[in-house]
């Protein structure tokens, strides 16, 4: 049976503002190599028959993006959000579209994943435990005491896995240092895999106003295929949730299969230089547009137009665009969605 791909599209635009916007988030940019990173999703599952056309989630504010970026992409589906309510509301409107027995590959739209050959590995493992009614995260390889994402502590082997013995949040530095020393821990990078009648049946018992709400603006939503339109009436009001909370933190079920992949969440402007390593001069700098630099390592600099001149800077983004200048330390990047012209789009 093959594996159908729900790939969630989004985004309030504001962690990599200012070239990050409301209207033209992250996933929807060309950041990484060819293509922007949600042209590079859908292509980790092209003419690979093992799995089954995708099934895109995304708000109406974005649908002209997303349909303008699928091109021919042969057999996808969209589902228009009527707004955004958290992943798991995103997630249960996929599911219930899906025959039962459907293994769903829940994808965010606007990750980077550097060896595909390795994703797919680690899908069809995950995909195989979602056969058996485990509710399956991707583990990320940790090689860093990284503050910035919640972790997954491994307990008894699965074939293929793992079982999830804990799910961690953000850690602080000395916590984040301890988990990777222990080697019982794993980034959660935000990817499952979920038999669909299952994901339902798991829901409705920890969240039912979801499950049933859900399941109502399928019911009552409207198809103009390939774009399905759930009921605005009866899903607008699912409270927002993310997945993590709703289900895989409270289902005794929760597996993880481990994926050395190169993946980042490009989650943040630090991020991304860390992502972009490899197209680094001797200095670690990382430039784009106009930019002179003397003196500086590890500076990240990107601009649309105005030139950024920078002297003896250590670890620093500046990024230029559309008129507005941001300029921030690598380890202050994470903040950069708190600022008010980033909240106020």
């Amino acid at each position: 049976m093959q594996i159908t791909p729900v790939i969630l599209c989004g985004g309030s635009g504001t962690r990599l503002w200012p070239l990050s916007r409301t209207a033209l988030p992250k996933p929807f940019l060309p950041l990484m190599g060819d293509g922007t990173l949600f042209e590079q999703t859908i292509r980790r599952f092209a003419g690979d028959t093992r799995f089954a056309p995708p099934l895109v989630v995304a708000g109406a504010i974005h649908m002209n993006l997303v349909i303008d970026q699928l091109g021919d992409a042969p057999g996808a589906r969209l589902v228009v959000e009527p707004e955004g309510r958290n992943t798991a509301p995103a997630i249960a409107v996929a599911a219930a579209l899906l025959p039962e027995d459907a293994v769903m590959l829940v994808c965010p739209s606007d990750h980077h994943i550097a060896d595909s050959a390795a994703f797919r590995a680690a899908a069809l493992a995950a995909a195989e435990l979602a056969r058996q009614d485990f509710l399956v995260s991707f583990g990320i390889a940790a090689d860093r005491p990284e503050t910035g994402y919640g972790y997954l502590r491994r307990g008894d082997p699965l074939p293929g896995g793992f079982a999830i013995r804990e799910f961690v949040e953000k850690p602080d530095l000395a916590r984040a240092t301890t988990y990777l020393d222990s080697g019982e821990y794993s980034w959660n990078g935000g990817i499952f895999a979920f038999r669909a009648g299952n994901f339902l049946a798991e829901l409705a018992m920890y969240r039912p106003d979801m499950a049933h709400l859900a399941a109502e603006s399928v019911a009552k939503g409207r198809s103009e295929d390939p774009v399905f339109h759930p009921a605005p009436e009866s899903f607008s009001v699912i409270a927002k949730e993310s997945v993590d909370y709703a289900v895989m933190e409270n289902t005794r079920r929760a597996a993880m299969v481990p994926a050395d992949m190169g993946w980042s969440d490009i989650g943040s402007w630090a991020a991304l230089a860390e992502a972009l390593a490899d197209k680094g001069d001797e200095a670690g700098n990382i430039r784009s547009g106009d930019v002179d630099l003397i003196g500086c390592h590890g500076v990240l600099a990107i601009s649309d137009g105005p030139r950024i001149s920078a002297i003896d800077l250590d670890d620093v983004c500046i990024i230029v665009s559309d008129g507005e200048v941001l300029v921030t330390t690598r380890k202050g990047a994470q903040a950069v969605g708190k600022l008010p012209r980033a909240v106020r789009q």
